[in-house]
């Protein structure tokens, strides 16, 4: 009951007071969701936020996956090493993170700089104020809450298994593809589950190293609730969001369950 009543306290009434005020202010009907969705506007900052949070997803399994594999195959020493490290990324401050590569993606920052002295472009490339500077960003904080999902399903897989596919004739592709992508796909799907809904509601990133033609929904929350002081509007954009996010992960306990009754009827 103490465990119910924190959930019902904290989780449950926010939940039911903001799905009342944005159906009620400024009068009771549906008049949010319908600007909200009727706007032009509203619709870009929909679409720049699940673009950004699909870029993000992908972008961070690509760059996860080989270090969650090389912490698998290292000796223990080493992999704690390399453990602690992704972790000391996740404890550092959030915004002293996100000021690193905004002083690192300016025009005249570090990697504009370098890339013109070794000849590779002549003018700074625009890596600020726009999606890739919020990609980029964002890929560098996400990146940990995909490798320990993946690290952890690796961990559990028997090497033996790639050794019998070897002698079974697949190459090391087909050992991938077929083998290893299958038996890590819990690990995938639940890091970028984590990735994607933490993306979508992301704030501090995007507003700093994104630009007003690249607002997120969380961005666009705030200005509505801060400077605009429309709450039922404001509502209505975090009720979307949360629908959202509970509709991904409701799919994905379906294709987990889908995935394991298949296995088993192989089995």
């Amino acid at each position: 009951m103490p465990a119910f009543a924190l959930l019902l306290l904290f989780f449950v009434v926010p939940v039911v007071m903001l799905l009342l005020r944005s159906v009620t202010e400024p009068e009771f009907g549906l008049q949010n969701y319908a600007a909200l969705f009727g706007s032009g506007t509203y619709a870009r900052v929909l679409f720049n936020t699940f673009l950004v949070a699909a870029l993000v997803t992908v972008f961070t399994l690509v760059l996860a996956f080989p270090v969650a594999w090389f912490m698998t195959v290292l000796p223990g020493r080493w992999a704690t090493i390399v453990f602690a490290i992704v972790l000391l990324s996740m404890w550092t401050n959030l915004l002293a993170r996100t000021y690193a590569w905004l002083v690192l993606l300016q025009r005249t920052g570090v990697i504009n700089k370098t890339l013109i002295s070794l000849g590779v472009i002549d003018q700074p490339l625009p890596l600020v104020n726009n999606l890739t500077g919020v990609t980029i960003g964002m890929v560098y904080i996400m990146l940990p809450f995909m490798i320990l999902p993946l690290h952890a399903t690796l961990r559990t897989i028997d090497p033996a298994i790639l050794r019998a596919a070897a002698l079974c004739g697949a190459n090391r592709w087909q050992a991938f593809r077929r083998v290893l992508v299958p038996l890590v796909m819990p690990g995938i799907m639940a890091g970028g589950l984590m990735v994607f809904v933490m993306s979508l509601g992301y704030f501090v990133t995007p507003a700093l190293l994104g630009g007003t033609s690249n607002m997120m929904l969380a961005q666009l929350i705030a200005q509505l609730v801060q400077s605009l002081l429309n709450w039922g509007l404001g509502g209505a954009a975090a009720f979307v969001l949360l629908v959202v996010t509970l509709a991904i992960y409701a799919l994905q306990i379906r294709l987990l369950d889908t995935r394991r009754l298949a296995t088993q009827g192989a089995v």
